[in-house]
């Protein structure tokens, strides 16, 4: 057994590489998961719909776009159109087998978006920064035009529209517009939780250590023996995947039908701005910023009503983009690491409170 000293304290390597190395964080994420399934027999409809369901999946799609960003520093533009080729290869391999289980085609359809991914990450090795953001704005606008202009992609009668079959699960229809929310809810749940173990697996072992050190430093990385290619094209691959797979859950069981519109440049933008304000290189970031940029104009219609306000819609959405960009200017001049860091320092001032020296 190796040890690492550290001080008085003798630690092995695996206690360093642990996901979660302390007991109360091992504790609160087993009350989130347990609050998380207990929620469909206390919430409605709407609270499961409307919020938890597309909730989740902007977390998804954003831990998709950290693990590219945040953790191997490469900067894309083409989040939805990944998202995209996500729900249209899932929408296709569900017309062509409608007999297979439709939570393996929403797995499968991300390797669809994943070879996508790592074909348009080809130009990293020789670009990065502002001119790698152009090359992957290049692959949204191009993708977007084949959802619109690519017939045997959606149904024939409806330019680039996609409408979804309903499909069982276990006897219950998950799809469709039978589906219940609460069967959506879990499906959803239980995808993006397998998803968001595997990234904190590979974020802690070797691939992770890879994207780290071609984020800080690619010629150091390269000069240890890091082959970069291979590393920032299994970067997008897996990043895209992850798109992909939020971009199924998207449309299958969140939205019913989708048009291209959906998978616009401003959905990838949205996304962008959850990583930044949820923090750079951080998982549990990715939920704080899809939690708060999604659950900010939703409280923005609920609250004032309260208080005996009326605000119009057109205002609701004026102040969004308002705050999120005050929000995204104050985090990059004060905490570039987001909300993750905020949320690590209010834990280590608990864990030594009333004692924090």
């Amino acid at each position: 057994m190796l040890y690492r000293e550290t001080g008085q304290f003798k630690t092995t390597y695996a206690a360093d590489m642990a996901v979660f190395p302390l007991r109360q964080d091992r504790i609160g994420l087993a009350v989130i998961l347990a609050a998380a399934l207990t929620l469909p027999f206390v919430a409605g409809e709407y609270m499961l719909s409307a919020v938890m369901i597309p909730l989740l999946i902007f977390a998804l799609a954003t831990i998709g776009l950290n693990l590219l960003v945040g953790y191997t520093g490469l900067l894309s533009l083409g989040t939805a159109g990944f998202m995209g080729v996500g729900a249209y290869a899932c929408y296709k391999l569900t017309t062509f087998f409608p007999d297979v289980n439709i939570v393996v085609w929403i797995l499968v359809s991300g390797f669809f978006s994943a070879g996508v991914g790592a074909l348009f990450g080809l130009p990293s090795l020789r670009i990065k920064g502002f001119y790698l953001a152009v090359a992957t704005l290049a692959a949204q606008f191009f993708l977007q035009w084949c959802f619109t202009r690519i017939p045997w992609l959606y149904n024939n009668n409806i330019s680039g529209a996609i409408e979804v079959p309903g499909r069982t699960l276990f006897g219950e229809f998950v799809t469709g517009p039978n589906a219940s929310a609460e069967m959506r809810y879990l499906v959803v749940l239980a995808v993006v939780a397998l998803l968001t173990w595997i990234a904190s697996n590979l974020v802690h072992g070797r691939i992770g250590r890879s994207w780290m050190a071609v984020r800080d430093m690619d010629i150091a990385a390269e000069l240890i023996g890091i082959r970069l290619l291979p590393t920032k094209l299994l970067a997008f691959a897996v990043s895209s995947f992850y798109c992909g797979v939020a971009g199924a859950l998207m449309v299958f069981l969140w939205y019913g039908s989708a048009e291209p519109e959906v998978f616009s440049i401003n959905q990838s933008f949205l996304i962008l701005f959850m990583v930044i304000i949820g923090g750079l290189g951080s998982l549990i970031g990715s939920f704080f910023g899809a939690a708060l940029i999604y659950v900010l104009p939703i409280a923005l219609k609920a609250v004032p009503p309260l208080f005996g306000l009326s605000i119009a819609a057109a205002t609701v959405e004026h102040m969004t983009f308002m705050i999120v960009g005050a929000l995204i200017i104050g985090f990059l001049i004060a905490e570039p690491h987001g909300l993750a860091r905020l949320w690590q320092t209010g834990k280590q001032k608990l864990r030594t409170w009333p004692f924090p020296y």
